[in-house]
Parts: C-alpha cells; structure tokens; sequence
C-alpha cells in the first residue's frame, strides 16, 4: 500500500509533532519544555492545514511554532542553554582582555568547550553592554548568540546555494517539500534545527560553514573552501573531518593543485584564528576544549547521554582508551573510503562527511544525542540544493547544462569544441 504525498506529510508532521511532546515529559530543562509545546502546536497546525491541502500554510504555522514563537520569547526573556552565556561570556572577556577562557574553572558553568572562533558569535553582547538582566528588548534581541548563530547558518546556506546555482524557488510537487528549492525551509521548520536554533544554536556556525565549504569545493573555489574550513575549524575541532572531505572533492574535480591551495588555506586561517589563544592560554585551551569535552577534565561533561563511546567509558579506565581507538579507527576508515572512493559530487561529499560524523558522535567518549542534528542537517541540505536530473553538480570533469540539452561539457572546453 503507497501512501498519498498529503498522507505522507501529514504523517511526518504529526511525528515531529509526537517529538516535540517527548520534551515537556521528560527534558529537566525549562526551555526544551517551553520549545515541546510551542512546537507541538506547530507541527500538529501543520498536519492539519497539509491534510487539508493547504501546503504553504502548514509550512507557515511549523516556522511559527517551532521557530518564532519559542525563539522570540525565549530570547526577550533571557532563557536558554548554558551554552549561549558561555559564547557571549567569551566575547566579554575577549574584549576586555583578549582572553577567552576562565582561568582555572571550578565549576562545569565556567568551562568554554569551544575554539576562539566561537567567541565572535558573543561580542555584539559585549559591545550593546547588556548583562541580560533588565536589559531593553533590544539589546536582548540583537545581542543574543542564538541570533548571530542563526544568522551564520542562514548566511552560509544562502551564499551555498548562489555558488551551486540554486535559484530561490523550486519546483512545484506534491508536498511543502517538494523541489529543492522548498526543502531547505522544511529543514528549518523540522526539530533538526528548530530545536538548536531555539535554545542554543551553537553548532548551527558549525553546520553552515561546512555546507558552504563543500558548495564551494564542488563549485571549484580552493580559496573560498579553505577560508570556509578555516571559519569552521576556528569553532570546534569536531570540524576537522569537514576539511578531509572537501579536500578529497575538490582534488577528483579538478586536481590535485587546487586541493593542495585549500589545505594550505583551511591550514593557515585555522593557525590564524586559534593561535593567539593558544599562545596565551595554551594550558586552559587544552583544559577546556580538548579535555573537558572527552571526559578528562577535573570536572565531568554533561554531555552524558548513552552512546555507545559514553557506555565504553564507563567500564573503567580502559573502557576510555578502547572508546578512542574505535574512534580512531573509524576515522582511519573513512579517510582510506576518501582516498579508495572520493565524492564527486555535493550529495555524496555531505553523505560521505555526515557518516564520519555520525560514527565521531557515537564512539566519543562523551556525547548527546544531540549532536546526530548536524549529519542529518549535511544530508538533507545537500539534496535541498541538487535538482534531480538536471545537476549543477560538477562530476569528474564534465559538467551537465540544462541549456546544452543534457550534453556532457568538459569543463575545459572552448566555445567551438576545442580544448585549452
């Protein structure tokens, strides 16, 4: 028995709608809960505008509940994950001193987990001089990191698309997804990133920067993915695997110089960003991003949910090592499957880097299930931006133009049909 397209939405609608709920149940945190029921009456509005065939207003009532509505009031309000006080903390004590970590943290609230990159997202905090309580509406709105986090995502998904030739609409189908072009607000509206985006959003930098680098390698600018890797590598080292994977596209598109250039790019931008942080506090930089997130800190990480890392690590010491070897063997695994096999295309980069990710997040010895929003997101953006049929995609060295009839193009070939 096959579905209908409206029975299939309204049937994804009503499951988010069932997630969501799983919040106010039994998250112990206020704004999780606040989020599950702003967004359970979205995505329940949802299936019943979609049931009922009204497909843009469905889109509209899950943006409104799982986006707007929460964000809003969870912003003005002064709520949010600890990791949002952690980032604009960050950009305070950047300005004030040029350092960006607690020295000698007591407590798990003064631990700074991420690059320096991460302390940008913070300084317009600092600069509106807000220390969010009693501060005017304003001053909330625009100094939120949540909001400068959503607007790095944003800004790198619409830059992404403009270098794949994605134009702002889409085909039209049988679903508010249908066609690329509406995929991405779908994505948006879906827990995947209307649950981060709301009450911390601070792998949503992350996740956009590597989007815009794998756009930029398919799209063949070294420079420009370099730079993107850099960005990305500057908030948590957990984008590394990003930076193996648009060198390995770019190296089967168009060879191995272009490839070397973004290394050396991502390489040196990286050393640029993180360097003086080191520099000055090498010790607490260690401390705080390396150890604290892999569980070896004075203090433990709430990062705590039952991975299979996590439940390795809690067999003793050598639970721990046997936990980072497997990481590390999944690493290795992935890299020989780039070097074996290397993505010739945005959907199979983003898959290859979502799956490196996805066994990094289960082996760690410390992780939230959390963490699985970022893969999902690479996977999903990728088709969000890729036409069936009519790729923009470059693959190998031929490029298939809707203008040239589906004729094969190499990307070297002069007007005439000679080659360079």
């Amino acid at each position: 028995m096959t579905l209908s397209p409206t029975a299939r939405w309204t049937t994804g609608w009503l499951l988010a709608a069932a997630w969501a709920l799983s919040f106010p149940l039994f998250s112990a945190l206020a704004p999780h809960r606040l989020w599950g029921w702003c967004a359970a009456a979205g995505y329940l509005g949802a299936a019943a505008a979609t049931a009922l065939g009204r497909r843009r207003a469905a889109l509209a009532a899950a943006l409104l509940g799982a986006v707007a509505v929460p964000l809003l009031w969870l912003v003005l309000t002064g709520q949010g994950q600890s990791e949002v006080s952690v980032i604009e903390r960050s950009g305070r004590l950047l300005l004030d001193s040029g350092r960006l970590y607690v020295d000698r943290p007591a407590h798990v609230e003064e631990y700074t987990p991420y690059l320096p990159g991460m302390a940008l997202l913070g300084v317009p905090r600092a600069l509106l001089g807000g220390d969010g309580s009693g501060d005017g509406w304003v001053v909330r709105l625009l100094g939120d990191a949540r909001i400068w986090c959503a607007a790095a995502l944003f800004g790198c998904l619409w830059a992404a698309r403009r270098l794949l030739g994605g134009g702002p609409g889409g085909g039209r189908g049988d679903g508010p997804g249908d066609g690329p072009g509406r995929l991405l607000p779908v994505l948006v509206a879906s827990p995947v990133v209307a649950l981060p985006l709301t009450v911390s959003g601070v792998d949503l930098p992350l996740a956009g920067l590597c989007c815009l680098a794998l756009a930029a390698a398919a799209s063949g600018r070294p420079v420009l993915t370099g730079a993107a890797l850099a960005g990305a590598c500057a908030l948590k080292w957990t984008a590394l695997p990003a930076v193996a994977v648009a060198v390995a596209l770019l190296a089967v598109l168009r060879g191995g110089r272009p490839a070397v250039r973004c290394a050396l790019v991502a390489a040196g931008g990286t050393a640029l960003l993180v360097l003086p942080a080191a520099l000055l506090q090498p010790a607490e930089l260690w401390r705080q991003v390396f150890a604290f997130p892999t569980g070896r800190a004075p203090v433990p990480t709430p990062a705590s949910s039952p991975l299979p890392g996590r439940l390795l690590t809690e067999l003793g010491p050598w639970g721990w090592y046997l936990a980072v070897g497997l990481l590390l063997s999944g690493g290795l695994a992935v890299a020989l499957s780039l070097l074996a096999r290397p993505p010739r295309t945005v959907v199979a980069a983003a898959d290859r880097l979502a799956l490196g990710l996805t066994l990094a997040f289960l082996l760690a010895p410390a992780g939230r299930f959390g963490y699985l929003a970022l893969p999902v997101l690479l996977a999903v953006w990728a088709r969000s931006v890729t036409v069936p049929g009519v790729s923009r995609v470059v693959t190998g060295s031929f490029r298939l133009r809707p203008s040239d009839g589906g004729r094969p193009t190499a990307r070297n070939e002069r007007p005439g049909g000679h080659f360079a």
